[in-house]
């Protein structure tokens, strides 16, 4: 038992270091990203401000963390095509744009739910 317990730390220690390294290296390489987590860290500091509910700001800040993750997803998208060749091909265009098309849907959704509560 004791060897399954230390089996199973190491392994979370090892997925925290490796999405550490993945975060450094797309906030080192990516604007967008950087772009984003700016905007999250505006409206994480307005939802403080304002007088909104637990989970009007449970959400938005979880919206926002989702905008991340899917920038995320798009850069990894994006290395992927790129380290398969650099020759412009359709369906290499069609991955790209579907995967900026995900950070722009979810960064509907965040903007969509501060209408909703701003409204409310």
């Amino acid at each position: 038992m004791n060897d399954l317990v230390t089996t199973e730390w190491q392994r979370f220690v090892n997925r925290c270091v490796w999405s550490w390294q993945g975060v450094a290296e797309v906030w080192r390489t990516e604007a967008s990203f950087r772009y984003w987590t700016l905007i999250n860290i505006f409206s994480a500091t307005l939802v403080v401000a304002f007088p909104f509910s637990g989970a009007e700001r449970g959400l938005i800040i979880a919206l926002g963390i989702l905008i991340l993750a899917a920038e995320m997803l798009n850069s990894a998208i994006e290395r992927a095509v790129d380290y398969t060749g650099k020759d412009i091909h359709p369906l290499a265009k069609a991955a790209k744009d579907a995967g900026s098309a995900g950070v722009a849907l979810t960064a509907c959704a965040g903007g969509l739910a501060w209408i909703c509560i701003l409204v409310s």
